[in-house]
């Protein structure tokens, strides 16, 4: 999930020449537009679904999102357009170019919501036809978990523990190698209560709400109530191999505390090998 979805917005454009692409998504939540708004607009509702940000709430206010514990993966931006509770944008400033992200929020009868996503600025040429294609695929899990978020934890605050690291492909066998590792079944099915048994591990245990080839969507009731995502990204000679969860409560910041280190160690002591099982 990292690497697919860490988008820059202070990256310039190719100046290559060619059409302009963005990716266009959208999905059906639960709640008012208010509640809703909540959660793509404010720095602690998009902190519940995607990556920790903060938000000034107000056109021309700072955003800053974190995709990681570096200097680095700290991704200054501006509220570009604040008009609450249906639409927001945020870019990387003035003249800055680079990536945009539009969201619009529309009621529909039943207390649900369409929420629209418009990501534009993509440049024509490598590197950016692998970044718009992971993004295009990460934007999905994300807008999964927004609809987890809106469903089962409308209006509160989740901590994000966000563990990721490069293991040596092919993706299949990855992936296996991740749940032989974690003791997880590689092919659960929708509605099992699944449980990480390898003892070098945090505990992780909900029930499953999406299961593919390549990853699994949990609803926690271990180490707190929450959601999470594991997932093996990419189809190189390495995989990006992600285990997220988003903790709620203060049972939840406490075990995000403690688990999150444990969970970068266990990953990264694993890079270096090559899958053994699958």
């Amino acid at each position: 999930m990292p690497d697919s979805t860490s988008p820059d917005p202070t990256a310039e454009p190719s100046s290559s020449s060619g059409p302009a692409r963005n990716i266009e998504l959208e999905v059906e939540v639960a709640g008012t537009p208010e509640e809703v708004w909540r959660a793509i607009a404010t720095g602690p509702g998009i902190s519940s679904w995607y990556v920790p940000h903060t938000v000034e709430e107000r056109e021309g206010g700072a955003a800053m999102a974190s995709f990681g514990p570096g200097p680095e993966m700290q991704i200054p931006g501006r509220v570009a357009a604040w008009e609450p509770p249906h639409r927001i944008v945020f870019d990387g400033g003035e003249d800055a170019g680079g990536l945009a992200f539009e969201w619009l929020v529309e009621a529909r009868d039943g207390g649900t919501c369409i929420v629209r996503l418009v990501n534009s600025g993509f440049g024509s040429g490598e590197p950016w036809d692998d970044q718009y294609d992971g993004m295009a695929e990460g934007w999905l899990l994300f807008l999964r978990n927004l609809q987890l978020h809106c469903e089962h934890f409308r209006g509160q605050s989740a901590t994000a523990v966000l563990p990721m690291a490069m293991w040596p492909g092919p993706r299949a066998a990855t992936w296996a190698a991740l749940c032989d590792g974690l003791g997880l079944p590689a092919s659960p099915s929708v509605g099992d209560r699944v449980a990480v048994t390898s003892p070098d591990a945090p505990p992780l245990g909900g029930t499953v709400l999406d299961a593919e080839s390549w990853r699994l969507a949990l609803l926690l009731d271990e180490p707190a109530a929450g959601t999470a995502f594991l997932a093996a990204e990419g189809d190189g000679d390495e995989v990006g191999v992600s285990v997220w969860s988003y903790l709620y409560g203060e049972a939840g910041a406490a075990a995000a505390a403690r688990d999150e280190p444990r969970w970068w160690s266990w990953l990264g002591e694993r890079a270096a090998a090559p899958p053994t099982a699958g």
